[in-house]
């Protein structure tokens, strides 16, 4: 049902725009102006009223992608292994991992202890600016403090953050293009420090 309502506003606006420029055109040929001119700076200007800052978000999302987001690997498994004989064999995992959640709903670390040597700590900051957000996972070595490996990742608009609805569908990005193939390669990499379930 959003859908639909959604899709009729767009057409509506749609609408008065194409109106808009139709009556901008017709008042510049009346007046003896040149009507392409005006018919365009009503078009870029009702464009303008709703989309200003796609363009930006779209641009700055892609910049942040570029620059800042990846997978890390600080420390292979054999090399934690080498650093720490015997300790993999006694790694146990629960089921159901303990957490700890410090902030509210849009910034905030969730750290959950996977084992006795292990930690999966996430962190979402924002919104910074044009509505972007950062998303920062990490397994930590909560003994020596070490970071093993991390995974950035970079979206744009609210979605539903916090119980808010970014009504302006159309800046919301999940993620950086290679983001989802990081996260797997991320989980992959956890996965090997988890133990044996008990």
């Amino acid at each position: 049902m959003f859908g639909l309502a959604v899709l009729v506003v767009m057409g509506l606006y749609l609408l008065i725009s194409i109106v808009a420029v139709r009556a901008a055109v017709i008042h510049a040929r009346k007046q003896g102006r040149r009507a392409w001119v005006w018919g365009l700076v009503t078009a870029v200007v009702m464009y303008n009223l709703v989309f200003w800052d796609w363009i930006p978000t779209v641009a700055t999302h892609q910049y942040y992608c570029a620059t800042e987001a990846g997978f890390w690997t600080y420390k292979t498994v054999d090399q934690w292994k080498q650093e720490n004989p015997g300790v993999m064999e006694t790694l146990t995992t629960q089921r159901i991992w303990p957490s700890e959640h410090v902030g509210d709903m849009k910034n905030y670390i969730s750290t959950d202890s996977i084992n006795h040597r292990f930690n999966y700590v996430f962190q979402k900051a924002g919104p910074f600016f044009l509505n972007r957000w950062r998303h920062e996972q990490a397994l930590v070595d909560s003994k020596a403090g070490f970071v093993l490996a991390r995974q950035v990742d970079f979206s744009t608009g609210n979605g539903n953050v916090g119980g808010e609805i970014e009504l302006r569908f159309w800046l919301h990005s999940d993620g950086c293009a290679s983001g989802r193939d990081q996260a797997i390669a991320f989980v992959r990499f956890l996965e090997q420090f988890k133990g044996v379930e008990k």
